[in-house]
């Protein structure tokens, strides 16, 4: 079996997002009563999630076949939804090893290509769908228009027993994002 590898990204070509302040108010705030559709089968409820969870909330990842929208490139912190996905797979280890009891990956798709994308990608943790935005909402995550349909800014959050400890926003480069979580589990 042959772990995909994403292509490189010259991450200097892109724009870069900027703090708009649209995460600053999530710190400290609970885990909101929301259930999420799981790859790894039935929902997760995130108010339940105890111990440490590692979050990180994404646009979308490219669908095999399926042409990303014109000007994808082109919108701030848009790009770079695989090599982020593979750069957590690739962690996840030391993730765990770091006191991470849990890693979800989480965007706005539909839960058939959630599932297609933890497939192909061989992720050893499960990615939510928030397609009816529930999550986004309760929590007020930052947002965008793409697609003609609501896509989530790229955040990641760490939570401790359901109370939001560190958030990470912007996410650039996204490959960069699991080491910048690791770090900060370990303290570094």
């Amino acid at each position: 079996m042959s772990i995909p590898t994403p292509p490189p990204v010259d991450w200097s070509a892109l724009p870069v997002p900027e703090d708009d302040g649209a995460a600053a108010h999530l710190v400290g705030m609970r885990l909101p009563d929301v259930a999420l559709v799981s790859t790894a089968g039935g929902r997760v409820l995130l108010s339940g999630l105890a111990g440490v969870a590692v979050i990180y909330v994404y646009p979308m990842t490219a669908e095999p076949g399926v042409a990303l929208p014109e000007g994808w490139d082109g919108i701030p912190g848009a790009k770079g939804c695989t090599p982020q996905s593979c750069a957590f797979r690739d962690h996840f280890a030391d993730l765990r090893e770091a006191g991470a009891d849990a890693v979800f990956g989480i965007s706005t798709q539909a839960p058939q290509a959630q599932a297609e994308a933890a497939s192909r990608l061989h992720l050893p943790f499960p990615l939510l769908s928030d397609a009816d935005l529930a999550l986004a909402e309760a929590l007020r995550l930052p947002t965008f228009e793409g697609m003609g349909r609501t896509l989530h800014k790229r955040v990641t959050l760490i939570a401790r027993d359901g109370t939001i400890e560190t958030v990470l926003y912007p996410v650039f480069p996204p490959d960069r994002n699991a080491a910048d979580v690791l770090a900060r589990l370990r303290g570094s």
